[in-house]
């Protein structure tokens, strides 16, 4: 069975919801980080036998096979096919995965995969057009008016038992991180700048500087009394991420040199009433078809749509705090929905680089009580 390797990664700066992308077409933000994978590649699109796209909001800009657009407007070949995929929030993970699983059939050689979301221009949950996805089912088999990921994650938190104090102090954190990271130029390798008009977009816009406690999340909480805070909550965002993945042999024969080896996946469903915690159940499917233990693992990144989730998962888990999301996470640098399962991959395959960490794993959950987990393995002639 062939292996599939990720050639390389790259993403665009996380733009603030109406923010410096705002202006941008999701099929032309998609379509610049296309057209930097050939740059840095030297890839032939012509090669290209699928693009796999995550998106969330398939409404709008972003309906229609936001994947295909991106195609056409990047300027590949006509020929080349996409197809745009959604697992909610782990919708660009799932690309990756797709990508994968087709190399490792056999049935493919040269895939892109990645992801879009522009919140600025596609508001979330336009896809619904005002139905309702779940109908009869949260009444009848749940008991309540419908899902709610806001109230998922105050139940998260009163399920662990965690404290305001604690909450913000983890948000807080994922801020520091992001702009330490950013001061230290560690993002760089993976950034695309996107052309806004006369203006160039650089860098990520949603984390703050200058935050404590009390700046950080504001006065009221977003459920009566609950414990969750504006700033507990990742800032939606746009951005957009792609992936070259490849076989072996196809990336020997095309001269591409691999940064790692796709290792082990796992997908994993949960209650969608808590609806953030099939994370947990994915990393123990993940770890267990890998043959690794959580102390083989030497870089995590995890989704932080609410910051309950990825403490929850700490919790249950127990992988070292210190290598989970080191370069800041979700709540600091935005969360682009369909996107963000495609950049947080971007991050790690940097860290996993920068710091020769052999293996490396990523976890995001999802709307719906849904989650994905991934496992990599870095490509090195020490590992070799």
């Amino acid at each position: 069975m062939p292996d599939a390797v990720i050639v390389d990664a790259v993403r665009t700066p996380s733009g603030r919801r109406g923010g410096g992308l705002a202006d941008v077409h999701p099929a032309d933000l998609s379509a610049s980080v296309l057209r930097a994978l050939v740059e840095r590649t030297a890839l032939d699109p012509v090669h290209v036998e699928d693009v796999q796209w995550g998106c969330v909001s398939q409404a709008g800009d972003q309906a229609g096979n936001v994947g295909r657009a991106a195609v056409l407007a990047a300027g590949w070949p006509e020929e080349v096919p996409a197809v745009t995929v959604t697992r909610a929030c782990a919708s660009g993970q799932q690309a990756i995965e797709h990508a994968a699983w087709a190399v490792l059939a056999g049935q493919m050689d040269v895939v892109v995969a990645g992801g879009v979301e522009s919140s600025s221009r596609v508001s979330l949950g336009a896809a619904r057009q005002g139905g309702d996805p779940n109908g009869r089912v949260p009444r009848e088999r749940y008991g309540v008016d419908g899902f709610d990921q806001l109230r998922g994650a105050e139940r998260i938190a009163r399920r662990w038992n965690l404290s305001r104090a604690q909450l913000d102090d983890f948000a807080l954190r994922s801020h520091d991180r992001a702009l330490s990271a950013a001061r230290a130029g560690l993002y760089g390798p993976v950034l695309a700048p996107v052309d806004v008009g006369g203006a160039r977009v650089t860098e990520d816009e949603c984390p703050r500087t200058g935050l404590d406690a009390a700046g950080l999340v504001g006065r009221a909480p977003l459920v009566p009394d609950g414990v969750l805070q504006r700033g507990h909550a990742a800032p939606l965002a746009d951005a957009a991420a792609a992936l070259l993945v490849t076989s072996t042999e196809a990336a020997r024969r095309f001269g591409f040199t691999p940064i790692a080896r796709y290792h082990s996946g796992a997908v994993a469903a949960a209650s969608p009433l808590d609806v953030l915690t099939a994370h947990i159940p994915a990393t123990e499917k993940v770890l267990k078809r890998s043959g690794l233990a959580v102390g083989d693992i030497g870089a995590v990144e995890i989704s932080e749509p609410f910051a309950p989730a990825p403490m929850a998962w700490l919790a249950e888990v127990g992988v070292d705090p210190g290598i989970v999301n080191a370069w800041g996470g979700s709540l600091a640098l935005g969360h682009p929905l369909g996107a963000t399962g495609a950049v947080l991959m971007t991050t790690l395959l940097a860290r996993m680089r920068r710091d020769r960490v052999r293996f490396g794993l990523q976890v995001v959950c999802g709307g719906g009580g849904i989650a994905t987990a991934t496992i990599i393995e870095l490509l090195d002639p020490f590992y070799c």
